[in-house]
């Protein structure tokens, strides 16, 4: 039997360096940084002071004033991506059988901002001053069934829980899930909000944020050299997902098609990678396999590519394994370089990013790359967009536990 055909009508991006499809594709092609000292707190204490902060996030531009009340900045974000992703994809649903729509996004560990705030309540007042809507508002899976309220979608509603690879294993759910006929639309992505005093702390002490607090813009280096540590990042990525005969039927405008997805685990540790680069190898070899194009059949990657060293360089090791001396012709970029490391959202966020570069005819830099490191001897696209056309792309992501995934995407 064949399978249906998955493609991608709408895209909603938040990401540091631009809100919506518009500033985020010119921030790509200039490649412009969104990262900056941190000011919702104050981070001097902390090793680290910068992040992807999201500034100029109005949420009352898509959110009910009322509604707000009830939204966490991570559900606010998700709820704002998706309806950038609707109005995008040109659907309208008050046509559509909202019983075969659903919602799967990736999250990490939903509001933790609010989960401080309700500690420093407890702690300071008591435990009857905590808040009896903390957990319904703040938990991971509020961001998909926000979405379904808001937009009053009834089919299946999921919250991918993989840390960094969420968003895209979310949206590689949501592709199996309408290859099974299960429904004929699927929204799915990622979001994040959660650059707290809880969150920067347990990163400083595991060493993993860069310190370049000087030069915010320039502090993540995406296999340089001299890379040292990913910097934190909030965001959120929505994509709308259809079967192929559902969006000619309406004459949808389509982005690509996901040809393939493949996810693994490492079976590792929980915070290194596997040095053998196994998982990665494997999330990429299964995406190929059921994309069913060989090793040269890819025109372009966009890496994981976190800035921290080992990371970089065993996704250096693991493409280079898996397609060989093809490896070498292929440009591969991190755009987390100009957004930061979106965590859960990331993924999402980077799809976005390969859709928007496959529609443009252009390859995103990785920008801050000044010296080479010979771990990372691959074609990394240097500080400026390159002019291209790409007909198959393939997107990583991998996270902590050693979770892996892979999705490639096909121009239609």
């Amino acid at each position: 039997m064949l399978r249906p055909r998955i493609v991608i009508t709408g895209l909603g991006v938040i990401a540091s360096n631009g809100i919506g499809k518009k500033n985020f594709t010119a921030a790509l092609s200039k490649g412009e940084s969104g990262v900056k000292r941190i000011v919702d707190f104050d981070p001097s204490e902390f090793s680290s002071h910068i992040a992807g902060q999201v500034f100029l996030f109005d949420p009352e531009k898509f959110i009910d004033k009322k509604d707000l009340r009830r939204m966490e900045r991570f559900v606010q974000f998700a709820v704002a991506a998706a309806k950038m992703a609707i109005a995008d994809s040109g659907l309208d649903l008050s046509i559509e059988n909202t019983e075969n729509i659903g919602v799967i996004m990736g999250s990490g560990m939903g509001s933790m901002e609010r989960t401080e705030k309700e500690f420093r309540t407890l702690f300071h007042q008591g435990s009857s001053r905590v808040s009896p809507t903390y957990l319904a508002t703040a938990i991971p899976n509020t961001a998909a069934s926000q979405i379904s309220i808001t937009l009053g979608l009834r089919g299946y509603s999921g919250t991918t829980l993989v840390a960094c690879a969420a968003g895209t294993q979310a949206v590689g759910e949501a592709y199996y899930y309408l290859q099974r006929g299960d429904a004929q639309i699927m929204l799915a992505g990622g979001t994040e909000a959660n650059i707290t005093p809880l969150y920067l702390g347990a990163f400083c002490n595991m060493k993993a944020l860069s310190t370049q607090n000087k030069n915010p813009t320039a502090a993540c280096r995406p296999f340089d050299r001299d890379r040292d540590g990913l910097v934190l990042a909030e965001g959120a990525g929505v994509l709308v997902l259809e079967t192929l005969d559902h969006a000619l039927k309406r004459d949808a405008r389509i982005y690509g098609e996901i040809a393939g997805f493949g996810a693994s685990s490492d079976g590792y540790h929980l915070t290194a990678p596997d040095p053998k680069a196994r998982g990665m190898r494997y999330a990429m070899q299964r995406a190929l396999a059921d994309a069913q194009i060989s090793i040269d059949g890819v025109d372009y990657i966009n890496a994981h590519g976190t800035s921290t060293r080992l990371n970089d360089a065993l996704e250096s090791y693991a493409i280079k394994k898996v397609f060989g001396s093809s490896a070498y012709n292929i440009p591969i970029s991190a755009t987390k370089s100009m957004t930061g490391h979106a965590l859960a959202a990331a993924g999402a966020i980077e799809l976005i990013a390969t859709l928007i570069a496959m529609e443009g005819d252009f390859i995103p830099p990785t920008i801050n790359y000044r010296h080479a490191d010979s771990d990372c001897d691959l074609d990394y696209v240097p500080n400026e967009a390159r002019t291209a056309k790409i007909r198959t792309a393939l997107s990583n992501s991998f996270g902590f536990g050693g979770q892996n995934a892979s999705i490639i995407l096909r121009k239609i």
